[in-house]
């Protein structure tokens, strides 16, 4: 098992959430951006920066990503890819993706653009709150609990 982060939009505070869990638990974690970034100093955690472009650490992430991994995304793209995979997706607001919802969050997400690209709807989601980052925490915790059960 293996916790991936899309780290290019990832809030810090999830990701310190993350990297705190990979730490108690010893969970491999694997940050993945198109820049540089700095890491805890432990075997433990690896960034891997790949080259600027349309969704390269997508790519990426799809590319290496296994059943029983976890990425953290926002991006619900990437999570339908992930899902099809046999992989889960963790949104930063402590949302999963699964087989059951991916596709219906992708169908919203796509109407949403068009709308937005017409001129009908402004904005995107609210800014991330102590509310988000608890049940990210949570939702975090009882994946990873479920998962070392097994």
């Amino acid at each position: 098992m293996k916790i991936w982060i899309d780290a290019d939009a990832c809030p810090v505070l999830i990701r310190e959430i993350v990297l705190r869990a990979s730490k108690r638990l010893r969970i491999p974690v694997c940050l993945v951006a198109d820049r540089e970034m700095r890491t805890p100093e432990t075997s433990l955690v690896t960034a891997v920066c790949v080259r600027q472009g349309f969704n390269e650490a997508d790519d990426y992430i799809v590319r290496s990503v296994a059943a029983a991994d976890l990425v953290i995304t926002a991006d619900i793209p990437l999570a339908a890819q992930i899902v099809r995979k046999g992989a889960t997706g963790l949104d930063p607001r402590g949302d999963l993706y699964t087989d059951d919802n991916v596709g219906e969050r992708l169908a919203t997400r796509d109407l949403l653009q068009d709308l937005r690209s017409g001129g009908l709807t402004l904005g995107g989601p609210s800014q991330l709150g102590p509310a988000e980052r608890k049940k990210f925490a949570a939702a975090l915790d009882r994946w990873l609990t479920k998962r070392l059960r097994v």
